[in-house]
């Protein structure tokens, strides 16, 4: 692997940080605190228009056709200012990437330019359920064929951006009698489909500003022809894609980390204790270097793990390995910012207590960090039999 970034993957990478620096940056507090969804829409939009919605996407349908390590990189910058709008941007980059994996012409055609442009606002990612979250194989929403259409009944949970997302990719059980997770398909529902509606708002430790519900299928009726890929296989797809978002939860992660260390040790430097500026000390030294080690550690596994996807390599465990780590060393980093700004560090004019409570669902969500140790550990013991 070459650790030097190509032309592509720098020009997608510093079109990502100056939009997080001129758009994201100024707003990203008032999000948070106050709540602006014009705002934040537009600026999905705008990413839309800058291509960073489907970067791993061909070009033909809307895609920047850039590769996994651009996307990476673009969602930490996009993170390291407001990791609400940086969630919403890997979601739609994995939706689009189910899509072009699994769908047919006429639904790549008919979607996948519609969330790449921004013409709608996000898409989403039907998976999770209460009784469905780390072991989304026990998911219990049913597609029922009936004549030319399926008939969905179920629900949803944690689904995010589902308040704005014009279309989304939802799993449901089609052969109850298969094994488990033998009898689970594919299919895009439209928003505003009859029988389908958007359930309550979930009030969120952090990131705000993306919208997180539950999503409601009574009776829903969608066409035949809304089957994507084969009948009974879509778990093996919903697993597939599962490790790619890895990939972006853990950038998203490192550019959380970032934004908190980075801001904290500029603090730290004109801070002035004892007559001289607390960087003097090795207290706050050990807190900064260990940080910026880890997080350097934590770059380092997404890169391999994106080189390895976007070069068709098996690339499961390392997507594992750097989604734990690196949202851990972001959790970690983020707690020594607070450390370091003392008492300024809990109050809300300040950033870090904003990244504190952003950082942590990302050792939750796209599969909670104990399931990453246990599928990096099956991954090990397996190939040394």
């Amino acid at each position: 692997m070459n650790l030097e970034l190509t032309e592509t993957q720098k020009m997608i990478q510093d079109t990502a940080r100056n939009f997080a620096k001129a758009e994201l940056d100024p707003v990203a507090a008032k999000m948070d605190q106050q709540g602006d969804r014009e705002t934040f829409l537009k600026n999905l939009r705008k990413l839309g228009e800058l291509g960073l919605m489907a970067i791993n996407c061909k070009e033909q349908y809307g895609g920047s056709e850039a590769g996994v390590i651009a996307f990476s990189l673009a969602v930490t910058e996009i993170g390291k200012a407001c990791a609400s709008t940086g969630v919403t941007m890997s979601v739609n980059n994995m939706c689009c990437e189910v899509i072009q994996a699994i769908g047919t012409e006429e639904q790549k055609k008919a979607y996948i330019p519609k969330i790449a442009s921004g013409e709608y606002y996000a898409g989403g990612f039907g998976l999770t359920e209460t009784m469905a979250g780390s072991d989304p194989s026990g998911m219990r929403t049913t597609a029922v064929l009936d004549g030319d259409s399926w008939v969905l009944n179920g629900t949803k949970i944690f689904i995010t951006s589902a308040e704005y997302a014009g279309v989304f990719v939802v799993w449901a059980v089609t052969d109850p009698k298969a094994p488990k997770g033998k009898g689970i398909s594919t299919f895009l529902v439209e928003n505003g489909t009859k029988g389908f509606s958007i359930g309550r708002a979930e009030h969120k430790m952090g990131q705000h500003a993306s919208a997180t519900n539950e999503l409601l299928f009574e009776d829903c009726r969608i066409p035949k022809t809304a089957l994507m890929g084969k009948v009974n296989d879509g778990f093996r797809t919903a697993v597939g894609e599962l490790a790619g978002g890895r990939i972006g939860i853990g950038s998203l992660g490192l550019g959380i980390g970032q934004a908190a260390i980075e801001y904290a040790t500029k603090y730290a430097m004109n801070r002035f204790q004892f007559d001289q500026p607390i960087t003097n000390f090795q207290a706050i030294q050990w807190m900064i270097a260990e940080s910026y080690t880890e997080l350097e550690a934590a770059r380092l596994l997404l890169m391999n793990a994106a080189f390895k996807k976007e070069n068709g390599k098996f690339f499961a465990r390392e997507a594992s390995m750097a989604k734990y780590y690196a949202t851990e060393a972001a959790e970690r980093a983020c707690h020594k910012a607070i450390q370091m700004l003392g008492g300024y560090g809990y109050t809300n004019e300040f950033p870090v207590e904003r990244y504190a409570r952003d950082v942590r669902i990302t050792s939750i969500y796209e599969g909670t960090n104990q399931v990453q140790r246990l599928i990096i550990a099956r991954d090990i013991l397996s190939s040394l039999k």
